[in-house]
């Protein structure tokens, strides 16, 4: 009896502008060979302007799903048929699934870095300075105010996007938020229990960039977290170890929220400690 062969592998991958320091592909591939799964995951450069095409070519090409970074996460919500209850009240993407030729739109943003911090600390009763009003921290804000965060403050240097994102968090959760314009060094307020950088700033190639925060304002019973993955060791991290302070970085969020698309992209578990261990060792000094 002939053994027959499929030289066919299932696609999924990130779109992103830029997106070449985006290292989820090396932690997702370790996690599809570990699982003994021929798939890809591909790191593609999709320009703002170029999002509508690069989805329609995706499901031409019957992608099985693809995550979303910067600048698509909102943006993509043009472009799909049908979003989860997380996503509608996100008001963005970053995990979008293949179902039965449909493109199906989730979040895992924001229950990723919420698992990391609860492994840290619960989030129930905290007050939350979060930076930025991007897609990462319109996510980040929801979860944790679902999860029964006590106070947010939104802290951006646009005040439109800022004021958004507070009525946002706001009005769909009910948990007390105020803006703060981002001017100069933001000053921590006296009380907070969690700090987190949802901005881009300190992302390669700007590795050293630092977070215009008065780091006299970082306590030892601070919190203090960052989504940047590459590198992950930022600015923002090692200066806040340097105080005392907790910290959860970039990887963290990364990995959970992989877990979450590879498990909803292909009905199966994958292992954290494979994906984190493999995005650690590119990162190596």
């Amino acid at each position: 009896m002939s053994t027959v062969w499929s030289f066919k592998q299932e696609l999924v991958g990130v779109f992103g502008h830029p997106v070449a320091e985006n290292p989820t592909q090396v932690m997702i591939e370790a996690a599809f060979t570990e699982m003994g799964l021929d798939w890809r995951y591909l790191t593609v450069e999709v320009r703002p302007e170029d999002l509508g095409p690069a989805v329609r070519g995706a499901k031409a090409m019957n992608w099985m799903g693809f995550n979303l970074t910067i600048p698509h996460k909102v943006a993509v919500l043009d472009h799909l048929d049908r979003l989860s209850p997380a996503a509608v009240m996100i008001g963005a993407v970053n995990c979008v699934i293949n179902q039965a030729g449909e493109w199906f739109g989730d979040n895992t943003d924001g229950k990723g870095f919420l698992q990391a911090v609860q492994e840290v600390r619960s989030i129930k009763g905290a007050r939350v300075a979060l930076l930025g009003a991007g897609g990462a921290a319109r996510a980040i804000g929801v979860e944790l105010a679902l999860a029964g965060a006590a106070h947010l403050t939104v802290v951006n240097r646009d005040v439109h996007r800022g004021q958004l994102l507070t009525k946002l968090i706001r009005d769909r959760t009910g948990v007390p938020t105020n803006f703060v314009t981002w001017e100069g060094m933001y000053p921590v307020s006296e009380g907070t229990d969690v700090v987190v950088n949802a901005t881009s700033i300190g992302l390669y190639p700007d590795v050293e960039a630092r977070v215009p925060i008065d780091p006299q304002t970082l306590t030892s019973d601070i919190i203090v977290c960052d989504v940047i993955p590459n590198p992950p060791r930022t600015w923002f991290i090692r200066e806040a170890e340097r105080k005392g302070c907790r910290v959860i970085d970039g990887l963290e969020m990364l990995v959970n929220q992989g877990v979450i698309g590879i498990r909803l992209w292909t009905g199966k578990e994958p292992s954290p400690r494979v994906m984190r261990s493999a995005l650690e060792s590119v990162f190596q000094p």
